[in-house]
């Protein structure tokens, strides 16, 4: 059985050392375009806002608000979109967003007076992966903003250390392995993915499969815990502070890997007590505004062509067929939006 000792050995050869770390690495000021028709509205954001070190970016109506995406893609990190405005409205504009090669990669949170089921669920169809309900409270905003943006640099870290290995594993066929922390769980999704035929593709369900693993399964860490600690900005530490402990310490999970002419299957099982995994296999509306939550459904969208729990949720198998055509998973990757 192969250890993820081997697997970063690897990596240092290929890449260097990867700054796992991206969610405080020193990256700059990130910018975050506002829209909303209301002046008041705009204020009210911009003194929520007024500790952070966002840059805020402002526009009152949709064809102001997409010339500026338009313009300027790859100068924008997050949009704060309002759901009802004149001119292009919010779902006109995440059509649009959807549609480009850069935007659609951009995170996007929509708020709306617009609390119904059927809203929020369309909204979400449609390609915002966050949605909040006028009025919201300062701390949720900031949390929902923080953790959007935190999830992008974690995501484009990872594909930027993507690029730098591909095509390097294409010649496996099977292997096992096993990982206990998170970099060793970021670090052997990259290293797996380049055996898929999407690396890319591939590396955000794998990713998301295998920090479960780690957080919730091995180290225990439930739903609700997850949501405080991220709120508290604490989730990192927490998650060192476990792996220290002895229930915890010896604990690690199990990555198996097995490609034949038709498919790839990947296993990834842990020694947690498994959990409720039917809930988390579609993004739920009732947590269209909490801060995580979404992994799993991505992955399932995203990432595979299956995903299979079996028994108490701590095993999990996904597939990637081979006879999809592309633009098969380029449809079934519009149902979400992109990190």
């Amino acid at each position: 059985m192969k250890t993820v000792d081997s697997i970063e050995n690897y990596l240092l050869r290929t890449i260097g050392a990867p700054s796992m770390d991206v969610a405080t690495r020193n990256i700059g000021r990130e910018r975050i375009l506002v829209v909303d028709d209301e002046a008041l509205n705009l204020e009210i954001i911009a003194d929520y806002m007024e500790e952070t070190n966002y840059e805020l970016i402002e526009a009152q109506d949709g064809f102001e608000a997409w010339e500026i995406l338009k313009d300027s893609p790859e100068s924008i990190d997050l949009v704060l979109l309002d759901r009802m405005l004149p001119g292009l409205n919010g779902m006109q504009i995440l059509s649009k967003m959807k549609e480009h090669t850069v935007l659609k990669h951009i995170p996007v949170i929509l708020q709306t007076a617009k609390a119904a089921k059927e809203d929020v669920l369309q909204g979400m169809q449609a390609g915002a992966f966050y949605y909040l309900t006028k009025p919201f409270e300062e701390e949720m905003l900031i949390s929902v903003v923080k953790t959007a943006l935190d999830e992008r640099r974690y995501y484009v870290s990872l594909q930027e250390e993507l690029k730098k290995t591909s095509g390097t594993l294409s010649l496996m066929k099977d292997g096992c392995f096993q990982f206990k922390t998170l970099k060793e769980a970021q670090n052997l999704a990259l290293f797996i993915s380049n055996a898929c035929p999407n690396p890319e593709q591939s590396l955000t369900g794998l990713s998301e499969l295998m920090v479960n693993a780690v957080e919730h399964g091995n180290l225990g860490i439930t739903y609700a815990e997850k949501t405080e600690l991220v709120n508290e900005n604490r989730w990192e530490s927490e998650v060192q502070h476990r792996l220290t402990q002895p229930e915890y310490s010896e604990k690690s999970a199990r990555l198996l890997f097995q490609l034949n002419d038709n498919y790839i299957q990947i296993s990834v099982e842990d020694m947690g007590t498994g959990f409720n995994w039917h809930d988390y296999l579609e993004i739920a509306i009732e947590r269209a505004a909490d801060n995580h939550g979404r992994g799993i459904a991505m992955a399932k969208v995203i990432s595979f062509d299956s995903i299979e729990y079996h028994g108490i949720g701590n095993k999990v198998t996904a597939t990637i067929n081979f006879q999809k055509t592309s633009v098969e998973t380029i449809e079934q990757q519009e149902e979400l939006v992109a990190i």
